[in-house]
């Protein structure tokens, strides 16, 4: 059993720039994520996706599943 699931997940922002396109992840009962990538790459947009702290405004897609 998975303790969160990440399931095509996409975030635009307004005025439609793409920040986040086709994450899937699944993390399991004590495993560790680490995210890395370059300046601009969307891994702060992700987090804020995950935590629902984006700004008005912004569309989201796919699915979030917090232990099941």
């Amino acid at each position: 059993m998975s303790l969160l699931d990440v399931r095509n997940l996409e975030v635009t922002y307004p005025g439609g720039a793409a920040a986040v396109r086709g994450v899937d992840l699944t993390l399991g009962p004590g495993e560790k994520l680490g995210i890395a990538g370059e300046s601009g790459c969307g891994k702060s947009t992700l987090a804020l996706a995950l935590l629902r702290l984006l700004p008005a405004g912004t569309r989201i897609g796919g699915e979030v599943l917090l232990d099941g």
